[in-house]
């Protein structure tokens, strides 16, 4: 683990492993090579992210790339969540270009360009899966804030992320089941590896909606300052404050409009008035209809 540029980059406990494999094997220049690939991938993430000014704690190198943490997680716009996901394998896309232009023109020996750039070819395709912490994860939830409320988004994602990582453990279970071969270990390891990260990331659902609210003052602020159109949500005076912030969209300033039954009143709230039910350590599921008295 080292610090530089105030971001702290260490290597995932999976890719040591795989690197102690790879030298009792005898592949250390493949290992050396993967990993600068690796490396250059995620500094695509950390440039696109600080050109927004993201603030970047930690980056976590994995074998098939990393994780980049950031301060602001859970109240970043869509938009450049996606483009910094991209700009990782994009990274990869020029890397191959490279490799196969020198094996062509002779600057290196065919074989060798050839391993690097079917190596990137990898590395960009398995990153574009929709599988959290992947950057087609992030892909997905940047795509799908735009259709749904942030709280559905969180469950679609992990439903979805949990999903691909079982039928990447079926692939490689499939030479055994298909062909009576062994295993595609590095897979079934990869696979298991994503499904029980995707496991604990749709457990702590909640505790990242929170985290999301916990931003909301960014959209608010941003709201206010732009002029933007404030999106209306109805409820009835029943529903639990919990329930009304979780239909909150990702980067839609709301207006609560309270319906009362048989009544023709209707009581309008600011959103900030949920987030702080929500977050002011009282009960969240008590009745939105609390906050107007």
């Amino acid at each position: 683990m080292i610090k530089w540029k105030g971001i702290i980059w260490s290597v995932h406990p999976l890719f040591v492993i795989i690197m102690l494999g790879s030298v009792m094997t005898g592949y250390f220049a493949e290992l050396i090579t993967l990993f600068l690939l690796v490396l250059v991938h995620e500094m695509g993430h950390v440039i696109m992210a600080r050109s927004f000014g993201w603030t970047i704690r930690e980056v976590k190198l994995l074998p098939f790339g990393g994780v980049v943490e950031v301060e602001e997680s859970g109240g970043l716009p869509a938009k450049e969540e996606a483009l910094v996901a991209i700009a990782g394998p994009l990274q990869n896309v020029w890397m191959g270009l490279a490799a196969w232009g020198c094996g062509q023109l002779g600057l290196w020996d065919q074989a060798w360009a050839e391993y690097v750039w079917q190596a990137n070819l990898m590395l960009c395709l398995f990153n574009l899966l929709p599988i959290h912490p992947l950057d087609g994860g992030k892909l997905l939830q940047a795509s799908l804030s735009y259709v749904v409320n942030y709280y559905k988004m969180l469950i679609w994602s992990a439903r979805i992320s949990l999903l691909f990582s079982v039928l990447m453990i079926v692939s490689s279970l499939l030479p055994l089941l298909v062909y009576k071969d062994g295993i595609q270990l590095n897979l079934m390891i990869v696979g298991i590896f994503l499904f029980m990260t995707n496991w604990t990331y749709y457990r702590n659902v909640p505790f990242l909606f929170y985290r999301f609210l916990m931003y909301r003052d960014r959209v608010n602020i941003k709201a206010l300052t732009m002029g933007h159109i404030a999106n209306p949500i109805i409820v009835n005076g029943k529903q639990s404050i919990l329930s009304v912030a979780r239909l909150f969209q990702r980067e839609r300033y709301h207006l609560i409009y309270m319906v009362e039954d048989r009544s023709k009143e209707v009581r309008m709230l600011p959103e900030q008035k949920i987030v702080e039910g929500c977050l002011s350590g009282s009960n969240p599921n008590r009745a939105v209809s609390e906050l107007f008295s």
